[in-house]
Parts: C-alpha cells; sequence; structure tokens
C-alpha cells in the first residue's frame, strides 16, 4: 500500500505535488468512492482508481529473472551487428526485461534482468558496492605476487582499480594454465580480464559464478529462472548496503 499522491505520480499522471491537489480537488477515486485526504493509501495493482472518471493503467508486474548466459550471446536488448542477444533465451518472457550490467560477449555465467529499475540502479552503482565473483582460467599459474597485485588494486586504462577478492582454486584443468577466483564490486568495461593481462596472465576463458547472494550452479547455459522472492529479499538488502 502506498500514498495516493504518490501511485498517481508514479503513473506519470502529475507532479507529487499536483496530484495532491486532484485529489483535494475531488478528482480521485478509489473503488468508485471520491477520495480527498492526502494520507489515503491504496494498492495500485489491486485497487481501481481513477483520476476525472478515467483509470490508471495497471503496472508492469516486476519480474527478475536470473539467466546463465551462454558464449556468443550480447548482454543488450538489440544489436546493431544483428547478433545474438541475450533476450533471445528468454522464450515465454513477455515483460520488457533489460539486463543489470553487461557481461562480455566471449564470456559466460550468471546474469540478472528485470525491469525494477530501482534495484537495477542500486546493483550497478557503484556506492553500493554489491559483489560479482569470477572464475577466470588463466594462462600459466599466478604466484603470490601476482595474486596481491590483483587484491590491492592496479592501473588498467589510468585508474587504479578498487581492491578485489583472489584466490587460486585447486588444479584441475586439463589444459595447462591455472583457474582464479576474483571478486570485484565495480563494474568497468572488461574488468577482469584487463586486470588478468596487466599481471601477465590474460584471461582464456571467464565465467560469472556469483552476483551479490545470488548462486546457482545447477543452472544450465543457455537457460533462465525467476528469482524467488527470499533471493530478491537478499538482493535488496545487499544493494541497500554500503561497503
Amino acid at each position: 500500500m502506498e500514498r495516493l499522491q504518490k501511485i498517481l505520480s508514479q503513473a506519470g499522471i502529475a507532479s507529487r505535488r499536483a496530484s495532491e491537489r486532484l485529489i483535494l480537488e475531488g478528482r480521485v477515486t478509489v473503488n468508485g468512492e471520491t477520495v480527498r485526504a492526502l494520507g489515503t493509501k491504496a494498492d495500485a495493482a489491486r485497487d481501481d482508481i481513477r483520476v476525472d472518471g478515467r483509470r490508471l493503467r495497471q503496472p508492469e508486474r516486476r519480474r527478475y529473472i536470473l539467466l546463465n548466459k551462454p558464449r556468443g550471446y550480447v548482454t543488450t536488448r538489440s544489436d546493431p551487428q544483428k547478433r545474438p542477444t541475450v533476450i533471445d533465451l528468454l522464450q515465454g518472457v513477455h515483460e520488457y526485461l533489460y539486463p543489470v550490467g553487461r557481461l562480455d560477449y566471449d564470456s559466460e555465467g550468471l546474469l540478472l534482468l528485470t525491469n525494477d529499475g530501482d534495484l537495477a540502479a542500486r546493483l550497478t552503482h557503484p556506492s553500493h558496492g554489491v559483489a560479482r565473483v569470477y572464475e577466470a582460467d588463466v594462462a600459466g599459474t599466478p604466484d603470490a605476487h601476482d595474486l596481491r597485485q590483483l587484491e590491492r588494486g592496479l592501473v588498467i586504462d589510468g585508474r587504479r582499480t578498487a581492491p578485489a577478492e583472489v584466490r587460486l582454486l585447486p588444479a584441475g584443468r586439463a589444459a595447462p594454465g591455472a583457474t582464479i577466483q576474483i571478486t570485484i564490486r565495480e563494474g568497468r568495461n572488461r574488468q577482469v580480464r584487463k586486470m588478468c593481462e596487466a599481471i601477465g596472465h590474460p584471461v582464456d576463458h571467464l565465467r560469472r559464478i556469483g552476483i551479490g547472494p545470488l548462486r546457482d550452479r545447477r543452472l544450465k547455459a543457455g537457460r533462465w529462472r525467476d528469482l524467488t522472492e527470499d533471493e530478491v529479499k537478499r538482493l535488496r538488502a545487499a544493494s541497500a548496503r554500503r561497503p
């Protein structure tokens, strides 16, 4: 339930103050009854709210989808080069969703898509420091000095990266090289790849395995699912904190 003037403002009827005037003038009804009290609350998704007899359009249902993006897809709604996009993978989804942040064309892993603009803005703004966890298969094996450089931050594109959490994973690859897990709290363009290049261990294969509290090792490449209510709550909590 929200204040009626806020609902009118969010629906694009008028500013918050102008919406208050509409209410005081008796031009707003809720479920057939004229409302004149500014403290009145309503549910935009359930109540019949009208201004001058015209009903407010039903707000679009908020949706939160977790996709395991395969390689070879761009993280946009459309692509001028006509490459496949992550939207092509969302068969049966009718809401207008957009990706939260980016995942490179050659990278794979977890990607969140939503129509919740407030949450998307908080998740992508570096001031909230929401963690992104990656596993990077790299050429060669970074030593302790290399890992410390990644942890402390290094200069890429003229700016120093924020401190990261880094660990070398146990060997298990058939090909020569190593796998490192990197947790960053900023989202610069191709950041993990550039960080690894800067220490002399370029990335062969990059996958994102975590976004804030979200993890799902069982979600297969190219598949998606809706977040649970608990996952949305935890995601909101993570995006509300300051690092």
